[in-house]
C-alpha cells in the first residue's frame, strides 16, 4: 500500500499495469500465458503482490471537486508534484480495468473505526482485506455457516446462534496464548491485544432461502441484523471473559475512550437497521445486545481488542458444503470447480428448492423448475416462475444463457449494509461486466468512499 501523496505514487499506479502489458506482448510472441507457471507471468514483475493505494478523505473530496492533489517527500514532507485528484484516481481505475490493481483502501473511514487509535493507526490489511489492524498483529478465524441456523420453519435460531457465537469465540480467545507466531513482535501485539476474527459464510444461501434478493433493501437489512447480532454477542462475551478471566487485553487501558467510542458506534448503526423489514425478535435481538455490551464494557472492559472479520472462507466453505462464501451472493446457480489433475466438477445451488417454498411455490412447480435450472444453467424461462421473483436467484455472474446478473453497486450497498458490525472488514469482490469501463470502476471508488 502507498500513500496517494507519495511522490512515487504514478509509477506505483502503473507497475503492474506495464508489466501486463508485457505479458500480452508475450503471449502474442506464442509464450505460455497460464497464470500458474506459464513462461509469460513468470517472467514479469509484481505479480505476487496485491497493491493498493491509501487514500483519505482529503484526495477524494479534491477527486469530487476536481482540485489540485500535491505529493510530498517522505523524509522532508516537501512538496513535489501537483496534479488534479482526478486525473490520479483515473489512473488507478484504467490500471484497474487493464489487471486489477491497483485497490483503494479508505484511510480515514478505517481509523474512525480504530478501538486502539491511542496506540497505533491502522496502516494496512492482509492480501484478502478482512484483517484490517495495527501493525505487527495476527488474528485467528472462524466462520459460521449461517445456514445451520435456520430452523424448520425458515426463521432464524437467535438463541442457538447467539450460543454458537459464544462458544466459538471463547474458543478463539483460548488459541491466543497457544498458538505460535511468526516473529517475536507479532506474538507480543497478538497476546497484549488479543484480535479475534469471528465471521460467517453461506449468507447469500441464507437470503436467497428466505425469498430475499441479495440486492434488495429487504436483503440488507436481514443482513444488516444478522451481523449486528454476531458482532453484538462476540462484544459481551469478550466483556464477560474481560470480568471474569483475567481482566481486559493489554492495551486497553490507554485506549478505553477509543474502544467504547467505536461500541457506540456499533450500537448507533444497530439503531438504524429498518425494523419494518426485518422480523422482530431478530432486530430487537441485536438492539439488546447492543446495550448489553455498553453497559458491562464500560464497567468491565473487553478482553480483546477486535472481535470479527468477514473473511473469504473459500475452501472452508467448500468444506462445510455452503452454496455461497462469506458475505457473497452466489457466482451462478450452476457452477464447475477446476479439479487437480484435470477435469471439473459441477456444483449445483442446493438452496434454490428451499427458496421456490419459502415464495410459495408447490412440490411439483418447484421440481419443474428445478429440472429446468439443471438443464440450462439458469433459472430465466423456467416454468411456472413469477417474473417479480426472479432477483432472488440473480447471482454474481451472468449465465451464459440468461441476461441476468446482480449490479455491482449491489456488492457495494450490502458491504455498506454489514461493515458497521464488523471490527475489521471485507473481503469480498465487486463484480463487474466485461464490459464496465475504466470511467465507472472510478465511479465504484468513489461510491465506495461514500
Amino acid at each position: 500500500i502507498l500513500n496517494s501523496d507519495h511522490p512515487d505514487v504514478e509509477e506505483f499506479i502503473d507497475c503492474k499495469l506495464n508489466e501486463e502489458r508485457k505479458a500480452w506482448a508475450l503471449i502474442d510472441a506464442g509464450y505460455d500465458g497460464n497464470f500458474n507457471g506459464g513462461e509469460a507471468y513468470a517472467s514479469v514483475f509484481f505479480q505476487n503482490s496485491n497493491n493498493s493505494v491509501r487514500v483519505t478523505d482529503a484526495f477524494m473530496r479534491a477527486v469530487e471537486e476536481d482540485k489540485d492533489w500535491t505529493t510530498h517527500a517522505v523524509t522532508t514532507g516537501e512538496p513535489v508534484e501537483t496534479v488534479k485528484a482526478r486525473y490520479l484516481l483515473n489512473k488507478m481505475a484504467e490500471a484497474a480495468w487493464v489487471c486489477g490493481d491497483p485497490g483503494i483502501q479508505y484511510h480515514d473511514t478505517v481509523n474512525r473505526w480504530n478501538p486502539v487509535a491511542a496506540t497505533h493507526t491502522i496502516n494496512a490489511s492482509n492480501p484478502c482485506s478482512e484483517y484490517m489492524h495495527i501493525d505487527d498483529s495476527a488474528c485467528n478465524l472462524a466462520s459460521l455457516n449461517l445456514m445451520k441456523f435456520v430452523k424448520d420453519d425458515g426463521e432464524f435460531a437467535i438463541e442457538d446462534f447467539k450460543h454458537a457465537v459464544r462458544i466459538v469465540f471463547t474458543a478463539q480467545e483460548i488459541i491466543v496464548d497457544n498458538a505460535s507466531y511468526p516473529t517475536e513482535r507479532i506474538g507480543e501485539n497478538s497476546r497484549d491485544f488479543r484480535p479475534i476474527g469471528i465471521g460467517y459464510a453461506n449468507l447469500g444461501a441464507l437470503l436467497m432461502n428466505r425469498g430475499l434478493a441479495y440486492d434488495s433493501d429487504g436483503g440488507r437489512a436481514y443482513a444488516g441484523a444478522i451481523t449486528a447480532l454476531m458482532q453484538a454477542e462476540a462484544a459481551l462475551q469478550s466483556a464477560r471473559i474481560s470480568r471474569d478471566q483475567g481482566g481486559a487485553f493489554g492495551g486497553y487501558a490507554p485506549n478505553a475512550d477509543a474502544y467504547l467510542k467505536v461500541m457506540h458506534m456499533h450500537r448507533d448503526a444497530a439503531q438504524h437497521i429498518d425494523e419494518s423489514l426485518v422480523p422482530e425478535d431478530l432486530v430487537d435481538a441485536a438492539l439488546v445486545g447492543w446495550d448489553e455490551v455498553v453497559a458491562l464494557g464500560e464497567k468491565a472492559g473487553f478482553r480483546n481488542s477486535q472481535f470479527s472479520v468477514l473473511a473469504p472462507t473459500g475452501t472452508i466453505a467448500f468444506l462445510m458444503d455452503c452454496d455461497t462464501t462469506g458475505v457473497e451472493p452466489d457466482i451462478a446457480l450452476i457452477k464447475y470447480k477446476r479439479l487437480v489433475g484435470g477435469g471439473y466438477l459441477k456444483i449445483v445451488n442446493q438452496t434454490v428448492p428451499h427458496a421456490l417454498k419459502r415464495l410459495g411455490y408447490d412440490a411439483k412447480q418447484a421440481e419443474e423448475i428445478v429440472a429446468w435450472v439443471d438443464e440450462h444453467e439458469t433459472i430465466e424461462g423456467a416454468p411456472h416462475l413469477r417474473e417479480e421473483h426472479l432477483p432472488v436467484f440473480d447471482c454474481a455472474f451472468k449465465p451464459a444463457n440468461g441476461t441476468r446478473s446482480i449490479h455491482y453497486n449491489g456488492h457495494l450497498k450490502m458491504m455498506a449494509a454489514v461493515q458497521p458490525f464488523i471490527s475489521g472488514a471485507i473481503s469480498k469482490t465487486v463484480n463487474m461486466p466485461e464490459h464496465s469501463t475504466a470511467d465507472e470502476i472510478a465511479q465504484v471508488y468513489i461510491d465506495g468512499w461514500k
